[in-house]
C-alpha cells in the first residue's frame, strides 16, 4: 500500500492515477477529498499533515509514502511527527517532494530554508528516502487561465527570460517510479523540462493548442510585484519575482533525471498545454 499526501494537487492527482494504473493498492491523503476525487478503488482519507494523529488510519497496511502539501505553510507542517507515525506503523520508504530552491535559494525562507527543514526530517527520519527537487511547474500558467478566457492574453513579467519548466505528469511518473522500485534509495533528483522556453513562448503554446493567437503583455517588476502582493507574502513575492526575472545558471539548467529515472524525455511545455487546453477555452 502506497500512501499518497497532497492526492488532489498537480503532482498528487496524476501520481495516484499513475499508482493505480500499474496495479498498487493506493490510499489518497487530502484535506477535502471524496470518492469522486480518485480512481476507483483508491481509498481515500481526509487528513492534515498539520494534524498528523489524524493520519493514523491512512498507515494502516501502508509500506511506503509519498509526502507533499501544498496547501499548507511549511512553518505549520509536523513532519518528524508524519515521519515518525508512519514508521511506526510500518512505513519503510519516503519520497519527498521538495524544491529546487533549497540548492539554488538557499537564503529563501520559503524556498530554502523551509523545505530544508522539511528534507533533513526526511534523511533523519530513518526510512528509505528519495527526494525530489523540481523546479517551476509548467501548471503555474493556470494563472494565466482567466485573462486567456476573457481576452486571448497573457499579461506577466520578464516575457524573454526562459526556465525549464517540468510537467507535473513527469514529477508524478518520477514519484511513482521511486516509490515502487529499488535502487532509488539516498538520492536527490533535480527535475526539470527538457527546454528552457519564456513566457512569451508559453503563451505562444498556449495560443496553438487553442487554434487562436494569445497576445503577451509584458509587466514591469513593480507591476508585477503590486499584483502578487494581492495574494502572496511580500518575502514569497521578492523570491518569486528574483527566480523569474535573474535565475541563476543552476535553475536555468536542464535536468537528465527524468530521463535517467524513466527512460524517456521529459514533455515539452506544449504536450502540457495540449493535454490541458480546456482550462484556457
Amino acid at each position: 500500500m502506497i500512501v499518497v499526501t497532497g492526492a488532489t494537487g498537480n503532482v498528487g492527482r496524476p501520481l495516484v492515477q499513475a499508482l493505480t494504473a500499474s496495479g498498487e493498492k493506493v490510499t489518497a491523503v487530502s484535506r477535502r477529498i471524496g470518492e469522486g476525487d480518485v480512481p476507483e478503488g483508491v481509498r481515500v482519507v481526509a487528513a492534515d499533515l498539520t494534524a498528523p494523529e489524524g493520519l493514523r488510519p491512512a498507515f494502516d497496511g501502508a509500506d511506503a509514502l509519498f509526502l507533499h502539501d501544498g496547501t499548507a505553510s511549511p512553518e505549520a507542517l509536523r513532519p518528524r511527527a508524519v515521519l515518525d507515525l508512519a514508521s511506526s506503523a510500518g512505513v519503510s520508504r519516503v519520497v519527498l517532494l521538495s524544491s529546487q530552491g533549497v540548492d539554488t535559494r538557499p537564503e529563501s525562507h520559503s524556498h530554502g530554508v523551509l523545505m530544508r527543514s522539511l528534507e533533513d526530517a526526511v534523511r533523519q527520519s530513518g526510512l528509505d528516502w528519495t527526494i525530489l527537487r523540481p523546479g517551476g511547474f509548467n501548471s503555474n500558467a493556470y494563472a494565466w487561465a482567466e485573462s486567456i478566457r476573457t481576452r486571448r492574453t497573457v499579461i506577466a513579467p520578464f516575457g524573454d527570460v526562459g526556465m525549464p519548466t517540468v510537467d507535473p505528469a513527469d514529477i508524478a511518473d518520477v514519484a511513482a517510479a521511486t516509490l515502487r522500485e529499488d535502487g532509488h534509495t539516498g538520492q536527490t533528483y533535480v527535475l526539470t523540462g527538457p527546454a528552457l522556453t519564456t513566457p512569451r513562448q508559453r503563451a505562444n503554446a498556449i495560443g496553438d493548442a487553442l487554434g487562436e493567437p494569445v497576445q503577451f503583455v509584458e509587466q514591469s517588476p513593480d507591476e508585477a510585484r503590486a499584483q502578487m502582493l494581492q495574494f502572496m507574502p511580500a518575502w514569497a513575492v521578492d523570491t518569486t519575482l528574483a527566480v523569474l526575472g535573474a535565475p541563476t545558471s543552476a535553475e536555468r539548467q536542464i535536468s537528465p533525471a527524468v530521463e535517467q529515472v524513466l527512460g524517456r524525455e521529459p514533455r515539452t511545455f506544449a504536450d502540457w498545454a495540449r493535454r490541458h487546453v480546456a482550462a484556457f477555452r
